[in-house]
């Protein structure tokens, strides 16, 4: 549907007025550029993660618990519990067991682990297939009896009430998504509500922990950061460096093309390719604009961001009109960096190597669609050889046409939560 909006509209291109104007691609051109990757393979990755057949140390090629010193490998996600969950014991303390009244409700903290393509989104919609309706229908069984017979004098499914730490889009993969369930019930344990999610997950959700906390917890408001990892397929020329346009013979977004009319391409990354589609890389391909970009500027680029609070609302899309000014829109960026990956031989087929760019940020939060918005930015930006400071410069924009199109949900995921302070030791890329 996205696809469809952009290329069936006229967008206006921002004035720019830097030097790189000529050569920084539009709206359009930027989009086509993101979505013409084989982002099947990446999608292979994630479920391969979710399911526990590969593990983010294998995408880094490091050794296991060697991330950070807490005894916990946080690349391990799928395998063991994330360091932002010892962390979350360190700051919540646990549940007394001599309390009463309203405090006598009991508060499970769960982290789950689910394959965004899998999924219509984490928030519950009628008809839809999202996370948050899975886990609210399948923790039913756990709510009081009042509760329940509230919901059924009402005609409503009995179903639990779910806060999560923050809502992915559709496509959004996860890790570590942290969210959280009470119930004024006594006899419930955290191995019931975990046996009830996984039976309904079937491969494409699953539970990482489940741990009764403090009814003080909150995933999200308790919360000191996230982190974030964006998977990008790369081409031929993008490898770290930028190459001479001039001495390029060529080389095009045409040679990773997921689509099967331009090359020929079989198995399940063919996709139809439109009208619009082929013009888009043809105005791309006549010469006027790079072709590729850096890894390494990427890098550059994004880390300008770290250690600053700014107002990233030029960032951000679909926010509400009271939401885009003011504190609302400030983000504190904690780690933004880039590096050029391989994905793990597992899911990987004869003979052929699948590079991606890798984006690791960390932030105390970030806005509706943010970190797809960076990532396309900053590619765009880095093709067009723009300055060091230009994302920083973008923030000071009256139009958010001044950034690119979100780049596709596809390669995004939500490692991990923090409820302790930021420690960099646990970042993967340094």
């Amino acid at each position: 549907m996205e696809e469809n909006q952009i290329g069936s509209k006229a967008y206006e291109h921002y004035p720019h007025t830097d030097p790189c104007r000529s050569s920084r691609w539009t709206a359009r051109e930027s989009h086509q550029y993101m979505y013409a990757r084989p982002w099947g393979r990446v999608n292979d990755f994630y479920w391969d993660l979710v399911n526990r057949r590969s593990s983010l140390s294998d995408l880094f090629a490091i050794e296991r618990n060697s991330l950070c010193g807490h005894g916990e490998d946080a690349g391990e996600t799928p395998e063991t519990t994330s360091d932002s969950e010892a962390a979350h014991h360190e700051a919540v303390p646990n549940p007394s067991k001599d309390q009463c009244g309203r405090w006598a409700r009991a508060t499970f903290k769960i982290v789950v682990s689910y394959h965004g393509k899998s999924f219509d989104g984490w928030q519950k919609q009628p008809g839809l297939n999202t996370i948050q309706g899975l886990i609210e229908g399948s923790v039913g069984g756990f709510v009081d009896d009042k509760k329940a017979n509230q919901l059924k004098d009402k005609g409503l499914p009995v179903e639990g009430v779910i806060v999560v730490a923050g809502r992915t889009d559709k496509g959004v993969s996860a890790l570590n998504q942290v969210c959280s369930f009470y119930t004024w019930r006594k006899d419930v344990k955290a191995r019931d509500i975990e046996r009830a999610i996984n039976a309904v997950g079937r491969g494409t959700l699953r539970v990482v922990s489940v741990s009764q906390v403090s009814r003080t917890f909150h995933p999200n408001f308790s919360a000191k950061w996230r982190r974030y990892l964006y998977l990008f397929p790369l081409g031929e020329g993008e490898e770290g460096r930028q190459t001479d346009q001039r001495e390029k013979v060529q080389v095009n977004l045409l040679d990773e093309s997921p689509y099967e009319v331009i090359n020929g391409s079989s198995g399940h990354f063919a996709e139809e390719c439109t009208a619009d589609s082929l013009n888009c890389i043809a105005e791309i391909e006549g010469g006027k604009k790079p072709k590729d970009f850096s890894v390494i500027r990427v890098n550059m680029l994004l880390q300008q961001l770290e250690g600053k609070l700014l107002s990233y609302k030029m960032f951000a899309r679909d926010t509400k009109a009271s939401r885009n000014i003011g504190p609302p829109t400030e983000c504190f960026v904690h780690h933004a960096r880039a590096t050029k990956v391989y994905l793990p031989c597992s899911i990987m087929d004869d003979e052929h190597v699948t590079e991606v760019m890798c984006v690791e940020l960390v932030a105390n939060r970030f806005l509706r669609k943010m970190v797809r918005v960076l990532v396309a930015t900053a590619i765009r930006e880095a093709a067009a050889g723009a300055e060091e400071a230009v994302l920083l410069e973008l923030m000071e924009a009256t139009c958010r046409r001044a950034t690119a199109p979100p780049a596709p949900p596809d390669g995004l995921c939500l490692v991990d939560v923090g409820y302790a302070d930021f420690d960099l030791k646990i970042c993967f890329i340094h």
